[in-house]
């Protein structure tokens, strides 16, 4: 059975992109409810608490790295589809990131239009 509804958590220490994301994402009908954490602690506090399916991830935040947060979530091995989102768009970045399991890579400067889109078609078993 194919998960229909999906949790999204939003790590981005920007309040104003997390706000027009959320605002995004809660138009979709295939998200069921849009979370926003500030902080890599912030992030662990709610993965801790709630399962969501997909985390869209900055990798610059105000207390760790989210390339970090990224590793905690490859060695525990949570079931998460993780999608970086984010303006250190370079190889090393890109190829890292895919190391840790990211799902996916944006670049906030010229790839933020096309995350509602690739959204709108995720299915999880």
């Amino acid at each position: 059975m194919k998960k229909e509804e999906l949790v999204v958590l939003i790590v981005d220490d920007s309040p104003l992109i997390a706000e027009r994301l959320t605002r995004i994402l809660n138009g979709l009908k295939n998200v069921k409810q849009v979370l926003h954490a500030g902080s890599f602690t912030d992030a662990m506090n709610i993965l801790s608490v709630l399962k969501p399916d997909l985390m869209l991830l900055d990798i610059n935040l105000p207390d760790k790295s989210g390339i970090e947060l990224l590793r905690t979530i490859s060695i525990n091995k949570w079931e998460l589809m993780v999608i970086m989102f984010t303006n250190h768009s370079s190889d090393y970045y890109r190829d890292l990131c895919k190391s840790l399991g990211a799902y996916y890579f944006f670049d906030k400067t010229n790839e933020f239009e096309k995350i509602p889109d690739f959204i709108r078609h995720v299915q999880l078993e």
